[in-house]
């Protein structure tokens, strides 16, 4: 730690604090976060979820952990430094983003997010204080709560910051996976169009009241059902309110993809590369090639076909009647859960 000269402290949390640095030699300007644990040895310390995470991903939009630091049996991981968190770059503004600039920033997001998941990891606290932003560049940080997903359930019951925490997770499901990430970028991608959060809950039992009150009331659910069941919690009776009227100043695809990625079951919610490929993102968005292997990310479906949005979103069982077992149109979900990622892809606005 004597190598870097600690300028200010950016934030105290439970497990630790986040200091502003600069390394005394190179200059360079770092983020360190000290734990309040105190460790033993080196092996405890590769062995917490956070360190061993980030040992084994790198993405340019998920944050460097640039070295790990065991002094006096305290432990601190050096960061790189980003100028600011989305929570700030939208805090003070009189005006609101353009869907543009919000849309690149989902779309790094989702970047980040098809990355890790793609490495059996899932991040469990995304919120606007944990994307960081610099030069145009999003980044996914604070790697705290992360979870291995081949690890066997049952899994934390208190997880994420309760504002962005998934119907399943607030119904204590012990059973849960990656779809939780998803239903948090939802919430926040409707936050950045208002500057306020979609469901401001002020306990577990207000947030899944203030969800029901703008999704509706659950009704094809039964794993929802069967969990509130065991908790003795009832389902308001709620019809729901138009997301477009909560978020006017977004698109019809924006308030599809929002509504897709809100879905109360899990399994109906779209992976991040699902998402990927929503024609939101075919509108006013630059995809470069891989730099490494030159391959591109997958193309998001053209807007200029005007049945696409239909084609995104899951078919009914109307759209189904009539058409031999076998040969009904498939979901996104199920067409992309076997397409291939291709990491590496940063867009800037």
């Amino acid at each position: 730690m004597d190598r870097y000269k600690v300028i200010k402290t950016i934030g105290d949390g439970t497990y630790g604090s986040v200091s502003k640095a600069v390394h005394r030699n190179t200059g360079d300007v770092v983020a360190i976060k000290q734990m309040k644990k105190s460790v033993r040895g080196w092996n405890e310390c590769i062995n917490m979820r956070e360190v061993r995470a980030l040992l084994h991903i790198n993405h340019p939009n998920i944050v460097k952990m640039l070295e790990v630091i065991k002094e006096n049996n305290y432990l601190a991981l050096v960061f790189e430094f980003l100028d600011e968190d989305v929570y700030h770059h939208i805090k003070d503004r009189t005006k609101l983003l353009s869907e543009t600039h919000i849309r690149n920033i989902i779309f790094q997001t989702l970047q980040g997010l098809a990355y890790m998941h793609s490495k059996g990891l899932f991040h469990r606290d995304l919120k606007p204080e944990n994307l960081l932003i610099k030069a145009g560049t999003v980044k996914i940080a604070d790697f705290g709560l992360v979870r291995d997903m081949r690890q066997k359930p049952p899994f934390t019951e208190y997880v994420s910051t309760r504002w962005y925490r998934a119907p399943e997770v607030l119904l204590r499901s012990q059973n849960y996976g990656p779809a939780i990430d998803m239903f948090a970028l939802g919430a926040l991608m409707a936050e950045l169009y208002t500057f306020k959060p979609l469901f401001p809950g002020s306990s577990e039992a207000d947030m899944l009241q203030k969800i029901c009150k703008i999704m509706g009331t659950p009704r094809n659910w039964p794993q929802g059902q069967s969990l509130a069941s065991q908790i003795g919690y009832r389902f308001p009776n709620e019809i729901g309110i138009p997301l477009q009227s909560l978020v006017p100043n977004a698109s019809e695809f924006a308030i599809d993809l929002m509504k897709a990625m809100l879905n109360y079951n899990p399994e109906a919610r779209p992976t991040a590369v699902d998402a990927l490929r929503h024609p939101y993102f075919s509108t006013s968005l630059s995809i470069p090639r891989n730099p490494q292997n030159h391959d591109p990310v997958p193309q998001p479906p053209s807007t200029n076909r005007p049945n696409e949005l239909a084609k995104f979103s899951r078919p009914d069982k109307e759209a189904q009647k009539g058409k031999p077992k076998g040969e009904a149109q498939s979901s996104v979900y199920e067409r992309m859960k076997k397409a291939k990622y291709v990491p590496g892809v940063v867009c800037k606005w």
